[in-house]
């Protein structure tokens, strides 16, 4: 490869390993969000074991405190922890996945990196 050929390479490279970065920070930012909203519910849930069938509970729906049977709330909220569970399970693939591409993209541009040193001391040497 020629001088100038590689060195686009190579930041190309990097451009697409930065790209890498931010996308796993998107996910790391959203697996935490997950996470908060998880231990949340979980809470919610504790709350709710420890109420009598017979309480009251109220659900937001907008503006609005609509009365709601606590069998029901409790469902609900098993609902959530179940759903909000998958989806920071799906998250933890999409970083994995990510983290396998930025390591074989690390690689690569080493050895581009390498390469274009080992250029640059021919050219100098020239």
């Amino acid at each position: 490869m020629m001088d100038s050929e590689l060195q686009k390479k190579l930041s190309s490279e990097l451009e697409k390993y930065q790209s890498l970065q931010k996308e796993h920070q998107k996910y790391v930012k959203a697996r935490q969000v997950l996470d908060g909203q998880l231990s949340e519910n979980k809470l919610v849930k504790e709350e709710l074991d420890r109420l009598e069938v017979a309480a009251n509970v109220y659900r937001m729906i907008g503006p609005v405190l609509v009365k709601q049977e606590v069998t029901e709330a409790k469902e609900n909220v098993q609902k959530r922890i179940d759903y909000i569970s998958g989806e920071v399970t799906r998250h933890e693939g999409l970083i994995k996945d990510v983290d396998k591409k930025q390591d074989a993209m690390k690689e690569a541009l080493q050895k581009l990196q390498s390469q274009y040193q080992q250029m640059q001391q021919k050219a100098a040497k020239s």
